[in-house]
This record gives C-alpha cells, structure tokens and sequence, in this order.
C-alpha cells in the first residue's frame, strides 16, 4: 500500500486517522489513483488560451470544502429562488465564463466544524484541488511538499486588478503566504484597516452629565466614573458601568487593545524596543501599569466584575438594556451591539471616537495584518492557476470595470451574495474608499454620481434620513458612513499616519506553531485575574513564564527571520 504524504496534528486525531488509513483497501487507493491521474490528463490539454481571463475548452472541474453561516443559509439562499449552493449565480458564472465547474467534497456550517473536519482531511492526504488554510496549516503543507508553488502561475495569470488589490496593504498579505521564497498559498485578504479600534460613548449620557468627548486618558476615566456614579439612565441607582469588557477581552467590540493603546502597550502584537529588536508587546512594562489601572476601576464598579466569565453576547444584553455607557470596538459595532441599545430606547446616541492617548498626543493605533488565510492548491492538480482566475473575475465582477455590484456583490434582496463564491477576495481599503467617495459626494450636494457599492451603501443612508420605519433600523449603517461615523475616524486615521504596524507578520516560527496557543491562554487568564484583583506582581511572574514557557524562543526566532 502507497503511503499518503501527511500532516502532523493533535494526537487523538491522527491515531484515528491512522486506523482509518490502514484498514483501507489498496485496491481502492490505486483505483483512485488511476481515475485521478486520467482527469488530470485531461484537464492538462484543457486550456485552449492563457490569460487572466481565459476559458478552459472543454471545461474543468475544481474540487473545494467550505463551510457556511447563518447569513449565507437564511438572509442569502433564503431569500433567493432556483439557486443553491452548488448551483447559483457565482457557480453560473465562473463556468460560462472560464469552463471552470465546481465541485464541494464537503461542506460544513461554522468555523469551529470547518476547523474539525479541516483536521481530518489534512490529516488524511485526501485533499481537495483547493484548500482554505491558515498560515500555520499553509507551513505544515508545505513543509510536507503536498501543494503546489503558485509563485511562476501567479507571475503570469493574476490580473493587474488582481495584483493591485493585494497589494493595497503593501507586502502583508504575502508575508504569510511565502514560504522559502516560493508563494504557497494565494492570501484571502481580509482588511487591518478595517480591524482599527475605536472608542464608542453614549452621546445622550454624555450630554445629561455636562461632559465633553475625551481627549486624554484622564477624560477616558473621568466619564467612566461619572457614567457609573452619576445616574446616566436617571432611574436613581448606581447600576451602570463605564466601560464594558468581556472575558474573550480582544477583538471587534467590547475589547482592550484601544484602552491599552492609550498608555503605550500593545498586547498581541509585536513591536520594536529602543534598540531596533523585536519584543513581544504583552510583555512590556506598559502593560503592567494598564492593568493596574483597569484593576481599580473595576473596584471602583466602573468595570462589572463578573465580566471575566461573560462572553461578547452577554454583554450585548448589557448594552442592549442601557447599562454601560462605552466600549472599544471596530467600525461595525454600530450594528452590533449597539443597535439594540437604540431598539430598546430610541434616545440613545452612540457615536465613535478616535483613540486618546494619555499625554493627550495622537494616540498610535494598533495595525496588525489581518491576512490569516490561503487558499492551497494540492499537489499535482492539474491547472493549478485556476483558482487565480476565479480571483480575478471575482474581483472584475465586483470591482472592476465589467462590475456589477446589485448582481454579485450586494443585490438588495441578499446582500451578502458574494459568498456564495468558494473564494471571496476584496480590495482591503475598499470601504473606507466607500466612505471618501460618499463623503465626497456628500459635501458636493450630488449623490447621484455614486456607483457600486458606495450608491448602495448611499441608498441605506437616505433612507435612514426619511425617518421612515425601515430607515430606523439603518441607524447602524449611518454611524458607520455618515458624518460623524466610524470611517470618518479611520479616515483621519490614515491622513495622520497613526498606525502602528506589527513588526512581525510573516510565516508562524516553529516555537510558534507548537507553543502560542499555550502562551495565549496563559497571558489571558494572568490578565483576567489581575483586572479581578490578582496582586499586579502576578505579571512579573507572567513575563517570566512566558519567557520560560517558549516565549525566549519565539523572540529569537521573530527577530532572526527578520535578519533573513
């Protein structure tokens, strides 16, 4: 029996697949073998024409996994009649269009089961011809030579379109990808801009208590206080709080890298020191004096204390029934959590803020790539660049010059059509472009000349200006695109030039691959318990665990691969 290349992943995982492999039946395996090997000889003569665009003649057909959520299922599929899965607009085009058919091998709904049975099926060696992978998967593939190198393929079949928009956050989406100079995976990009932190304040307490918008640390936790101890809700109880964290305490909303930015630490990530080296920013000095700080506010009550065993959707409840007055988050917390705040009382007004800094200067803004994932190619499969071809007519088809947004991208009866496509990349800067071309258009008087998805996004804001009905429920899309939005504080984000970049955005080091998940879980419970009321020298010996525990080894790898 013919040995499969495999992958090393969790013990208990890979004894199952052990004895599922062996038990096979070798005849079988060479029968698949064979019918592989004459589908590949035929798709080998299938491309009658080479370009970014050019149809295979006779068709080929691509093999894929994905999962699905609850948008794609109900708010997508739901709503649209004769298109499936398998069959729709997307699956339509990419046929008609580049002779490309499309195959699931299977599909799951989540993240978490994509995960599981992502493992199985690295674990197996029964890939399908394109993968979605993360930067560590991406590694351990390549390091067992069972994908293609995209590098000569990407060279000559990715459209300009294609090559601008991956390059619109300059080297990061590759720094991942890149694997001893060849480019083994093809990077889904996924915006940092978008990911930038943001402060959020209810405006109406904010107005009732006589305070203004912040512009220190010092206004931070003043409005804090006041937003816990001055009866914001006006109901004559002291149960509201100032600031509302979670026990996830990083991400899109109610998240702590913006509060920890304003005293200089950047936790996550990895920066440079006085003398040009790489450190890990959790571990820096900033962070034990933050903690200290967010420790005596959660004594003061302006924290609540049982937010370290609350996930993000408890504490939407929270904001949901008026009892927190401020979170940082990202752009989009408008629409979540903070919708319901003005579902439940039309006279709450959040509006987003730039990050202050506790000397009061420009605050630096933490920028982390946020291009995670790739899409690799199994080796051997025949006409490996197809899948850059479907790139760059997902891309033409939304942003290109043959564009047709209300079809592809955000038609309004399912907005969210465009993942009904196996692969969905998209410009990283397009929605703060969105935002320029609106507010442009804005000051102008003349919104009539928007096109594409800045018109779409036009039409939500008009109707949230009606008053009508329907228009309260866009109040969301509004603080995001309108005057006093989230991307107007991106915008000036990016004219003032505050973004910190990671120093370290390239492929995953070996002591990283076995040891960050460990280290991860260590810093969160350390900070969680101090914030609780754990002695703050709990975080020297954190650092030192840290350290001791892989974080040493990680460091010197970080700052060697930055030599090379």
């Amino acid at each position: 029996m013919q040995k499969r290349k495999r992958i090393t992943i969790l013990p208990v995982i890979a004894i199952m697949i052990i004895v599922l492999v062996l038990s096979a039946c070798s005849k079988n395996e060479s029968d698949n073998k064979n019918g592989e090997e004459a589908t590949n000889a035929n798709n080998a003569s299938a491309s009658a024409e080479q370009g970014p665009l050019s149809k295979y003649d006779p068709p080929i057909e691509i093999s894929f996994v994905r999962s699905t959520d609850d948008t794609l299922e109900t708010n997508v599929l739901g709503n649209l009649t004769g298109e499936t899965l398998v069959d729709n607009r997307w699956t339509r085009l990419y046929e008609e269009t580049l002779g490309i058919k499309l195959k699931y091998d299977w599909v799951v709904k989540g993240n978490d089961q994509y995960n599981q049975k992502l493992n199985v099926t690295l674990a197996s060696g029964e890939l399908p011809n394109v993968i979605l992978v993360d930067a560590i998967q991406l590694k351990q593939l390549a390091d067992s030579d069972m994908i293609e190198d995209l590098t000569d393929y990407y060279d000559k079949f990715a459209s300009q379109l294609t090559k601008d928009t991956l390059a619109q956050e300059g080297t990061a989406p590759f720094d991942s990808t890149i694997i001893d100079g060849k480019l083994m995976g093809l990077p889904l990009t996924d915006s940092a801009i978008d990911r930038s932190q943001l402060l959020w304040i209810r405006m109406d307490w904010l107005e009732q208590l006589g305070l203004q918008p912040p512009k220190s640390m010092d206004d931070v936790l003043a409005i804090s206080k006041a937003f816990t101890e001055g009866d914001p809700d006006g109901n004559g109880k002291q149960d509201t709080f100032g600031l509302g964290l979670s026990k996830e305490l990083w991400g899109g909303a109610m998240a702590l890298e913006g509060f920890m930015a304003g005293y200089d630490a950047f936790p996550n990530m990895w920066i440079e020191d006085a003398t040009g080296s790489i450190v890990y920013g959790g571990i820096q000095p900033e962070i034990k004096k933050t903690l200290q700080i967010l420790q005596n506010m959660l004594k003061a009550q302006q924290i609540e204390k049982e937010f370290g065993i609350k996930d993000s959707g408890k504490v939407a409840e929270q904001f949901a029934s008026g009892k927190i007055g401020m979170q940082y988050g990202q752009q989009w917390n408008s629409l979540w959590p903070l919708q319901a705040s003005r579902d439940n009382d039309p006279n709450a007004q959040w509006q987003p803020f730039s990050l202050v800094n506790e000397s009061g200067e420009l605050a630096k803004v933490p920028h982390q790539s946020n291009t995670r994932l790739a899409y690799a190619v199994r080796k051997g499969t025949s006409n490996p660049e197809a899948v850059i071809k479907m790139y760059n007519l997902h891309l033409e088809k939304n942003w290109g010059e043959s564009a047709e947004n209300d079809k592809y991208y955000a038609p309004p009866e399912a907005e969210g059509v465009w993942k009904l496509s196996p692969v969905t990349p998209a410009p990283a800067i397009k929605n703060l472009a969105a935002y320029r071309e609106i507010n442009e258009a804005r000051q102008s008087g003349d919104t009539s000349v928007l096109q594409g998805e800045a018109k779409s996004i036009q039409a939500k804001l008009d109707e949230f200006a009606s008053g009508s009905k329907d228009g309260f429920a866009l109040w969301g899309w509004e603080r995001i695109y309108g005057p006093e939005s989230s991307y107007a504080v991106i915008d000036q984000y990016d004219k003032n030039g505050q973004f910190l970049m990671d120093a370290f955005t390239t492929v995953p080091t070996p002591t990283m691959i076995e040891r960050k998940s460990t280290l991860d879980k260590l810093q969160n419970e350390t900070f969680i318990n101090i914030i609780l009321g754990d002695s703050i020298e709990s975080f020297d010996k954190f650092v030192t665990d840290w350290k001791r525990l892989g974080g040493d080894d990680i460091t010197q790898e970080v700052n060697a691969a930055r030599i090379k």
